[in-house]
């Protein structure tokens, strides 16, 4: 029965908020507690279902999840390496993390790769394979493809195969230990920098690159996996940027022969530009009202991107939707000081709140409204898709915090205490309000949100709004991302 030490790290670092993250943001499991997750929607539950049916003894370390946001605290490095330190055996046979790899701290530009590069210093280390999931946003660093056998992308944007990418990683494991046979990975970095709206793979680039991947992987017994990591352009590292990976027993020359094909391809779409443009708030506002359509107009803001480490509570759209005097949109913030201010008063009773535009400089700040409360909440609810992008991170459930539902004239605002990527749409029937019966809800995200809104969504308009995850990558200071230094924006 092969003995498999089980960790977990997972945070996308933006490196333009102005919040910091602390040991307080992340939900942390220690020992037994990761087992607790066997089954459920994450990539720690489906590895840990893929032991069972393998034989497999896990030894499980630490695992540490947070939502997007600002650069981490070297404490969370550290608190984490303590764990995994600790849970070390000398008698194990391989070694398996389930990564984000775009996480950065203070002084650590590259979280996972320095993580792994101390997890060789382990006695005995040096010799086990170490395997792996990571998200396909990772910008990947030549110590983590130094030092890790194996690390396997998600291969969908929305991530709705993070389960299913963690499950081929413990195979591929699997193999690893049943053959013998040890793989490598070869790292292809790129001048290519792409915003989120970019790296979906229902379109070009990612649609023909995957495409292609699979295609190298079916036809070379030796390449067990191709990468196509589309990288974090808001993280400001050395490593930001597209790159490719290939894992496998296949000659340096076969795996550099692949990663030519791959880079090329990336070139020759990259020149061909987005396929999504932009409008203006204005804009936006002129076609929701002077061209309606039957059914939900989704206005996306990826500027606020909640998914990309934004503060989720922009308030351009709903200053915007106020003024207009739109009727029967609605809009979601994290607001915990709002939801904070209504939580003594009765429903129906109205109040004047300062609403967003308290988390980043680049907003116009908050919004003053006078509301009406329609409800409140703990804010837990159970996703709806199991296969969603939130799952990913979070699993079966999740827990927006105390929330609150308010009206101005027409605009309905949900108000939570803890950032929501807008993933699943149990995030609005939890509160009692249907989304498909809304004429236009704003969505603070760039991609992920489309798996749930595109089956429900007449149009979706996306605008162009001040704030941390601007598609303009040029209005961002970044410092050390050397493709962005390189001119490699593909925007």
């Amino acid at each position: 029965m092969p003995r498999v030490l089980l960790a977990g790290l997972f945070h996308e670092t933006h490196s333009f908020v102005d919040d910091r993250t602390g040991l307080s943001d992340f939900e942390v499991r220690r020992g037994d507690e990761i087992l607790a997750c066997r089954g459920d929607s994450s990539p720690m539950g489906g590895v840990l279902e893929f032991s069972g049916e393998a034989g497999w003894e896990i030894v499980p370390a630490a695992d540490y999840r947070a939502m997007p946001s600002g650069t981490v605290d070297d404490e969370v490095v550290e608190a984490f390496w303590r764990d995994l330190s600790a849970a070390w055996r000398e008698d194990l046979d391989a070694v398996y993390l389930v990564l984000h790899g775009a996480m950065a701290s203070e002084s650590i530009p590259d979280v996972e790769g320095e993580i792994l590069r101390q997890l060789r210093s382990l006695p005995g280390a040096a010799e086990l394979p170490v395997f792996g999931v990571y998200d396909l946003h990772a910008n990947f660093s030549p110590a983590m493809a130094q030092h890790a056998d194996a690390l396997i992308a998600y291969r969908e944007n929305p991530h709705a195969d993070a389960r299913e990418a963690a499950v081929l990683a413990a195979a591929l494991l699997q193999r690893c230990l049943s053959s013998g046979q040890r793989p490598c990975m070869t790292l292809r970095r790129t001048s290519l920098v792409w915003i989120p709206s970019r790296t979906g793979t229902a379109t070009d680039p990612m649609l023909s690159l995957e495409r292609l991947a699979r295609g190298i992987e079916s036809a070379v017994d030796a390449i067990w996996a191709v990468n196509v990591t589309a990288g974090f352009a808001y993280g400001d590292t050395p490593d930001t940027g597209v790159s490719f990976q290939i894992v496998g027993t296949v000659s340096e020359s076969g795996a550099q022969a692949a990663l030519d094909r791959l880079e090329t391809l990336a070139m020759t779409l990259d020149a061909e530009g987005p396929d999504i443009v932009e409008l203006s708030v204005e804009e936006a506002m002129e076609r929701l009202i002077e061209e309606p359509v039957p059914g939900l107009t989704v206005l996306v803001e990826p500027s606020d991107n909640i998914g990309g480490g934004a503060p989720g509570d922009a308030t351009g759209l709903l200053r915007a939707l106020a003024g207009h005097q739109c009727d029967n949109v609605a809009v979601c913030l994290n607001d915990p000081d709002s939801v904070g201010q209504v939580a003594e008063l009765e429903i129906g009773d109205r109040i004047v709140l300062s609403l967003g535009g308290k988390g980043s400089r680049l907003d116009e700040g908050p919004l003053e409204l006078e509301v009406e409360l329609l409800s409140r909440s703990d804010g837990r609810f159970t996703l709806e898709d199991r296969h969603s992008h939130l799952a990913s991170v979070a699993g079966d459930t999740f827990d927006m915090g105390p929330s609150a539902v308010v009206r101005h004239d027409g605009v309905t605002i949900l108000l939570t205490s803890h950032k929501t990527p807008p993933f699943d749409l149990g995030q609005w029937r939890s509160q009692g309000l249907d989304p498909e019966r809304f004429t236009a809800i704003v969505v603070k995200a760039a991609v992920a949100h489309r798996k749930v809104y595109d089956p429900i969504a007449a149009r979706m308009l996306w605008v162009d709004t001040p704030g941390p995850c601007t598609s303009r990558l040029e209005r961002l200071p970044y410092r050390f991302a050397n493709a962005i230094k390189q001119g490699g924006i593909g925007d």
